[in-house]
């Protein structure tokens, strides 16, 4: 990448540093890894520790990036579109099988069995927009009769996802109702997940080894993968959680023993990949550069647009209703929320991205050519971010005026 404009101001990246290693001392992190680029300048800055009582973090430290695998299995899928092995448009019935047919929840009260056929078959496109009819239910257990039907098959969503081969959770999948109409309105999560087996029928091999083959070895990302290689345990990060009664940090995963040691059954297309802040910004980089960066060009120009644009509907946002709240979304693209409108923390209308449940951030201002990466390794403890979250888009922001 070349200098083509201003990066940072000094100040900028000097407050930039300060609030974050606040967050590691005093702020209740207990480590994390911050990076910032733009116009082929790049700032990292690392604070704290990736286990609690250990040495000081590295700047390469490894993290569970959770959410921020599905605008990667977005990218995947494209690159398949791009290939014609996929059709934005088609239905997925000839690859998944599994899913073809399914007759859909007559209302989302309705019992498991209470349902109305499909008025279409789902396509790409609904999963890559999250409009499919499957997803996750944002309301306490038992709100609704399907979601002890959910939990029976064991389709409730888990990380890392050790739910049986790839066929199998399909098939368990295909054996539910739609929660709504294909393309009636966005729901969380479970699109992206389906799409991992997707791209791997669709190319023929693992997701992960297609993931690495395109994506990740153009692209320079060596440490991103489901899986922890031994010989980078070292850098592995412990994740910490609050427990809710107490305030104090427990284990969620740690780093010696980590259940990313081994290799995952079903790999996930809406969470569990492993990365780093440098893999993450030259992602970030790629997108930014219209699917180029440093020769490498990973998806066309027209792809990149249509995934970083606001691909929802007026009456899908409006049947969406209080996800839209919870998940703090105005705008979603293919596997990620792209912004309508700017926002208080700095971003300009047009910025694209998504965070991670077990503590990450990433996302694109193509306003002023920002990329921002935060890795921490503390979960967050309700849709709503943490304040780390939010001061560090806003020192991002800062440092490029």
């Amino acid at each position: 990448m070349s200098n083509a404009g201003p990066t940072f101001t000094k100040d900028g990246l000097a407050r930039f540093d300060a609030a974050m290693t606040w967050h590691a001392a005093e702020g209740g992190v207990p480590g994390l890894v911050a990076g910032i680029s733009r116009h082929g300048e790049r700032h990292i800055h690392a604070a704290g520790a990736p286990t609690l009582g250990s040495a000081t973090i590295g700047p390469d430290a490894i993290f569970r990036i959770a959410s921020i695998t599905k605008p990667v299995t977005a990218v995947a899928t494209m690159i398949l579109v791009e290939e014609g092995r996929l059709g934005l448009d088609a239905p997925i019935n000839d690859l998944l099988p599994e899913l073809a047919d399914r007759p859909a929840l007559r209302t989302i009260a309705s019992e498991p069995d209470d349902t109305v056929p499909a008025i279409r078959p789902v396509t790409t496109r609904d999963l890559l927009t999250f409009t499919g009819g499957d997803g996750y239910l944002a309301a306490p257990p038992g709100t609704y009769p399907v979601q002890a039907a959910i939990d029976e098959a064991g389709m409730a969503p888990q990380a890392p996802m050790p739910r049986g081969e790839p066929d199998a959770w399909i098939e368990r999948l295909g054996a539910l109702p739609l929660l709504n109409q294909p393309g009636f309105r966005w729901r969380y999560h479970t699109s992206a997940e389906i799409l991992g087996v997707l791209i791997a029928r669709a190319a023929d091999q693992s997701l992960p080894a297609f993931m690495r083959e395109r994506i990740f070895a153009p692209l320079g990302m060596a440490d991103t993968s489901f899986q922890l290689p031994e010989a980078t345990l070292g850098r592995m990060t412990t994740c910490y959680q609050v427990d809710a009664e107490s305030g104090a940090l427990d284990i969620y995963d740690p780093a010696a023993g980590s259940a990313w040691l081994g290799e995952p059954v079903v790999p996930n297309g809406g969470g569990d990949l492993l990365s780093t802040v440098s893999d993450l910004l030259a992602f970030g980089e790629m997108l930014l550069g219209r699917g180029k960066r440093l020769g490498a060009r990973i998806l066309s120009p027209e792809s990149v647009a249509m995934m970083t644009a606001d691909q929802l509907t007026s009456a899908q946002k409006a049947a969406t209703g209080i996800d839209r709240e919870v998940f703090g979304i105005d705008g979603w693209g293919f596997g990620m929320h792209v912004h309508t409108r700017p926002t208080s923390l700095g971003a300009h209308a047009g910025t694209y991205g998504w965070d991670g449940g077990l503590g990450s951030s990433w996302a694109n201002d193509p306003a002023t050519g920002l990329v921002g990466v935060l890795l921490t390794n503390l979960a967050w403890s309700s849709p709503t971010p943490p304040a780390v979250r939010d001061d560090f888009w806003r020192a991002a922001h800062d440092a490029c005026s």
